[in-house]
């Protein structure tokens, strides 16, 4: 989002004034990635806003496939997930996803999670695909490229790319400048550089100046939209 000054100055200004406005443009068919480590980091409010906007037939990307009723669990419930693409779905509360998955209603692609987390980055960076040995000799590695380097077998995997990602911050500028709360980190930075339109959840907008260079995870550059949603600091 752009204002202009005056005197003709333009002043990128990010902040959009409510999930719902954040959320519009979000076509069936998307593949959106998630970030979070179980709640986590999980940006609750724009999974709210996802489900109340309406989008189906989603591929989501998350390192999980739910908790409870909640969050992700929830836009699963809705009915509005075609494939989820993740590291770890099933657990002591994953009853939504199993259910769905034993039913035949939804897709997996199962990824170890540091396969899950270098597909994500090299995305963002790039990088056509990359060889790991984390897989080879199993099912996760049928039909995909295999080969033999320095007498160690790896298996070929590929870029995960997305329409949009979902993140959580703890703070950011109206330039899309965002700071973590330490695990809270974990995926969000590299599905910001791996999606069309990244959308922020944070929970404080300081001035421009106020955040320290050095500690800035994500530049601003790749952050399309700003949302305030007050409280939670997982």
């Amino acid at each position: 989002m752009r204002t202009r000054a005056p005197g003709g100055m333009d002043l990128i200004d990010k902040i959009f004034p409510d999930i719902a406005t954040a959320m519009a443009g979000i076509s069936d068919g998307a593949t959106i990635m998630i970030s979070g480590f179980g709640s986590a980091g999980m940006p609750s409010a724009l999974i709210d806003g996802l489900i109340a906007q309406g989008a189906r037939d989603l591929t989501i990307v998350n390192n999980n496939a739910g908790n409870g009723e909640t969050g992700l669990a929830a836009l699963l419930a809705a009915g509005r997930v075609r494939k989820i693409i993740c590291s770890y779905p099933r657990q002591t509360d994953s009853h939504v996803f199993d259910g769905l998955y034993r039913s035949g209603k939804i897709e997996l692609e199962l990824t170890p999670q540091g396969n899950l987390a270098e597909r994500i980055r090299a995305a963002g960076a790039g990088i056509g695909g990359f060889f790991t040995a984390t897989g080879y000799g199993t099912q996760l590695a049928e039909g995909k490229e295999t080969r033999l380097i320095n007498g160690r077998h790896y298996v070929l995997e590929s870029p995960i790319h997305a329409d949009v990602a979902l993140i959580k911050a703890w703070k950011a500028d109206r330039w899309g400048n965002l700071v973590y709360r330490k695990a809270a980190r974990n995926f969000a930075p590299i599905m910001a550089m791996a999606a069309k339109c990244t959308i922020a959840q944070v929970d404080h907008v300081v001035p421009l100046g106020e955040l320290d260079p050095e500690v800035i995870v994500t530049p601003g550059i790749f952050v399309k939209r700003l949302v305030r949603v007050a409280g939670g600091s997982q």
